[in-house]
């Protein structure tokens, strides 16, 4: 079974819709009514949708690293930084992990693209 995304507010509308088109099974925070929610607020509902959360917002990453010392799980997110990537990098990486990675693997853990 692929992986099921949970698409943070700052991520480009192209991106989702490639992904959609591929068959990737995506829920958006803007689709979830949650575009102006925080950061902990995204992470927490995904969770309980058992979605990886896709952003390229550095507070996630010190939101997942202080979640982990403090022992409340969360689905896992993946991060990638805008510069550093272009939209068909993403959307190439994104496929790859959502068809490659289990649920389990990704729990609790963040994963940086481009790979």
């Amino acid at each position: 079974m692929s992986l099921r995304f949970y698409m943070d507010h700052h991520v480009p509308r192209a991106i989702s819709i490639s992904l959609r088109q591929r068959g990737i099974d995506l829920l958006t925070a803007l689709e979830d009514s949650r575009e102006r929610a925080s950061d902990e607020s995204i992470l927490l509902r995904a969770a309980e949708l058992g979605r990886i959360v896709y952003t390229n917002d550095e507070d996630f990453l010190g939101i997942a690293h202080r979640w982990n010392q403090a022992g409340q799980p969360f689905a896992g997110i993946v991060f990638a930084q805008q510069q550093r990537s272009g939209i068909g990098k993403i959307i190439e990486d994104l496929d790859l992990i959502a068809q490659v990675m289990e649920a389990e693997e990704m729990s609790n853990r963040v994963q940086f693209i481009p790979l």
